[in-house]
């Protein structure tokens, strides 16, 4: 692992210009676990009932009721070491962007300032009626949030059958085409539109860097540097290496 760690690290210091996906797997250290997992949030609320975006127009009280399930595990989470690391690593200019498919506010959380949320984020409420904005600090104590208006809040987060934000569509594929090098982290980034990222960056000469507990279907057909374990503890490993060169 030791090799691996200083090949990562040799990559990030020839690369101008390196972003990084993310996914479920950089938090469960902090406590989330994968919702698709066993244990995890649909397991307990069918997506088709509480996840959609009609379910929510239709009946957004019970819909309610799976998303203070989701903040109960969110709000108690804090940014675990490869968030922390990764925040440190766009402070030094070693990472550019982040793109996450997470809606868990981490990243910013661990000292990341350029962050693309795929998925938007749960700590931001939003009123579909009048549009004005809330968080969800402001109306945690609120059994279901509702709007100055009386209308029930919606997160700013992604339901399906919602479409991705077009500006996180096209400043991740602008990232991509130019990207040196790509940290993929926590996901197996099989899912539409993410998927695009690492095969666009490939593309254009990037190299992969992969970390993740287990092998993806990236490994053997983009990766070029695969760093299999827990992504707190590698890229912890990447950051103390930089600072001893430093």
């Amino acid at each position: 692992m030791k090799d691996l760690i200083n090949k990562a690290v040799e990559i990030l210091y020839q690369s101008k210009n390196t972003i990084a996906l993310t996914g479920a797997g950089i938090s469960v250290e902090s406590g989330i676990p994968d919702f698709r997992s066993a244990g995890g949030l649909w397991s307990i609320y069918d997506p088709s009932d509480y996840a959609t975006i009609d379910a929510f127009l239709n009946n957004p009280e019970k819909v309610w009721d799976m998303l203070r399930a989701m903040d109960k595990l969110v709000s108690k989470a804090k940014p675990n070491r490869a968030h922390i690391g990764m925040g440190y690593l766009e402070r030094m200019g070693y990472l550019k962007c982040i793109i996450t498919q997470n809606v868990d506010n981490l990243h910013q959380a661990g000292g990341a300032r350029n962050v693309i949320e795929y998925h938007g984020n749960h700590n931001k409420l939003i009123c579909l009626k009048c549009g004005k904005r809330y968080t969800m600090d402001e109306k945690r104590n609120e059994f279901t949030p509702r709007c100055e208006c009386g209308s029930i809040l919606k997160p700013e987060v992604i339901f399906f059958g919602e479409a991705i934000p077009q500006a996180a569509l096209y400043d991740s594929m602008q990232l991509a085409n130019s990207a040196q090098a790509l940290m993929i982290v926590g996901t197996s980034a099989a899912v539409s539109p993410a998927n695009s990222i690492p095969i666009m960056a490939k593309k254009n000469g990037a190299k992969i860097i992969e970390i993740n507990k287990e092998s993806t279907y990236l490994t053997s057909r983009l990766t070029d540097l695969f760093l299999q374990g827990d992504a707190g503890d590698i890229i912890e490993k990447i950051v103390n290496v930089i600072k001893e060169d430093d």
